[in-house]
């Protein structure tokens, strides 16, 4: 099986996700989203997929995104954000044929097995 990560090599979840995914025997794209930000249609597709809303999917610790009041703003909006400062988005997100999970914990990674 095929599988994208968009990976933090510093985020245990995501180290731990892209484990699951080597021990699985998976084909596995890793992107490390910081260096390789995703494009903002990319982005979308991913929540979309994955069932939920940008906010959803962003990240708040470590970042300023409640003092921006990101978490309550359009998708619109907070997508934009996520495109202008990558540490925003929360990882690791995991796609497969199976589907896109946010694996936050890393076990929803089994959904998309």
């Amino acid at each position: 099986m095929k599988a994208t990560i968009w990976h933090n090599p510093r985020c245990s979840k995501s180290r731990i996700a892209l484990q699951r995914l080597q021990d699985e025997g998976c084909d596995v794209e890793v992107v490390e989203y910081l260096k390789h930000p995703p494009t903002r249609e990319k982005l979308a597709q991913l929540y979309s997929d994955a069932g939920i809303s940008p906010a959803e999917g962003l990240r708040l610790g470590g970042t300023d995104a409640k003092e921006r009041g990101l978490p309550d703003a359009e998708a619109d909006t907070v997508l934009d954000a996520m495109v202008a400062d990558s540490k925003l988005i929360e990882r690791p997100l995991v796609e497969t044929e199976k589907g896109v999970r946010l694996c936050r914990p890393p076990e929803l990674i089994e959904e998309i097995l």
